[in-house]
């Protein structure tokens, strides 16, 4: 397509909404307006309002001093990259893997890919409760089982900081993993059977099949869902809260679950906005990315 055309066809739809903007008359402009008020409010209301009201809360230099004077605020960073650095990257990497197995033709993966889903579709709060209880030291079913099979004593998971803050980052894989698997199985049932084909004719095995067909046209939508997942891990707050409390002692709070305990536990609103604030300069960055990729990704279809 031409540039000529590309300005005409501009021209033209421009000239077709000011067309239907010049037939509203009356009634017309009532319903319109009727139409586009609910959905204004809504959004005053709901996205416009909370966003300037948090920056108005979090705008007082002070709060930051106070913040960073506080330690568990840097154990609750440095947990918070671990927390995300290794859950997303591990997780999607089990999910490309696991994806390329599921594309399997038979009947009983299919069957498994059904009961492989159900982590994801159980509610968090039972699904993390459950975990929670799974890793007592004294009553749940790991050290149990280890006691009825090998008589010895299992160690108090979530007793430990390293331990606990694995704990939180082995459910939250658990949890989120068939989602992912399912996003990159759409990806690969996505490619054309004939590039395999013709890579099979010129002699490409599976390895080669993998880095010259696959890898080139999942990378994309693989770095994608990194970014994806990356801003929806550092918002997550439900695995720290329900498997490990964010213990022993905070030693694994991340930064979502020490905002909500500023904010709601100390009773200190304007300190939990304010160190929820700390992550929108990694937090910006990365939506920018994601948009780019996604704008990218647009104009490649």
């Amino acid at each position: 397509m031409s540039v000529s055309q590309t300005i005409g066809g501009v021209t033209a739809g421009r000239r077709a909404r000011s067309t239907w903007f010049r037939g509203l008359h009356g009634a017309d402009y009532v319903w319109a307006i009727a139409f586009a008020v609910p959905y204004v409010a809504l959004f005053l209301a709901f996205v416009v309002y909370p966003i300037c009201y948090g920056l108005w809360l979090g705008s007082d230099p002070e709060l930051y001093a106070q913040l960073f004077a506080d330690p568990r605020y840097f154990t609750a960073v440095i947990n918070t990259l671990i927390y995300v650095g290794v859950g997303v990257n591990l997780k999607m990497f089990l999910a490309f893997m696991l994806s390329g197995f599921f594309m399997r033709k038979r009947g009983w993966v299919k069957a498994l890919l059904v009961v492989f889903i159900l982590p994801w579709a159980t509610p968090a709060l039972p699904a993390y409760i459950s975990i929670h209880w799974l890793m007592n030291g004294q009553w749940g079913m790991f050290n149990n089982i280890l006691w009825l099979l090998f008589d010895i004593d299992g160690p108090v998971y979530l007793n430990s900081h390293w331990m606990g803050l694995a704990c939180n980052i082995g459910a939250y894989v658990w949890k989120n993993l068939p989602f992912w698997t399912v996003i990159l199985l759409a990806g690969r049932m996505s490619i054309p059977q004939e590039l395999y084909e013709a890579a099979a004719v010129d002699g490409a095995t599976g390895m080669r099949k993998f880095f010259h067909v696959t890898y080139p046209l999942m990378a994309n939508l693989y770095l994608v869902c990194i970014l994806l997942d990356t801003v929806f891990a550092l918002g997550d707050f439900n695995a720290t809260t329900f498997v490990s409390g964010g213990g022993p002692a905070m030693s694994t709070e991340v930064l979502a679950t020490l905002g909500i305990r500023y904010a709601y536990t100390v009773a200190l609103p304007r300190l939990g906005v304010a160190e929820v604030m700390t992550a929108l300069p990694v937090l910006i960055p990365l939506v920018y990315i994601l948009m780019r990729k996604l704008r990218v990704s647009e104009g490649q279809l």
